[in-house]
């Protein structure tokens, strides 16, 4: 797979796998991390969380994590962490933003 052709990433995509390049996260604990991460502007819905987590998962970005997180309502939480690929595909496109952000910079006013 060619990292490039991943990116640029959607913002939802991107704040994910930012939550998750810090620590192993349960779906909960990801949807507080994005929503603190982007100031409060990224408010995803569980339906959206899951959505992406089932898309990252079936694409190798990410891998469920078996450390034991507890139950929630009798069921047990399950928690998610980058992979390499994922933390390849989030680098490339950090990378991607920094050169924006530079071009933009040396561009006379």
């Amino acid at each position: 797979m060619n990292v490039q052709d991943q990116i640029p990433l959607q913002e939802t995509t991107f704040f994910i796998l930012l939550s998750l390049s810090r620590q192993p996260r349960h779906g909960y604990a990801i949807l507080q991390d994005v929503a603190q991460l982007s100031n409060g502007r990224l408010q995803l819905s569980t339906g959206t969380l899951y959505g992406a987590l089932r898309r990252m998962l079936d694409q190798g970005w990410i891998e469920r994590y078996d450390e034991a997180t507890g139950t929630v309502n009798g069921r047990i939480r399950k928690a998610y962490r980058i992979t390499d690929l994922g933390q390849q595909i989030l680098n490339a496109d950090v990378a991607r933003m920094q050169a924006m952000i530079t071009a933009v910079q040396s561009s006379p006013a």
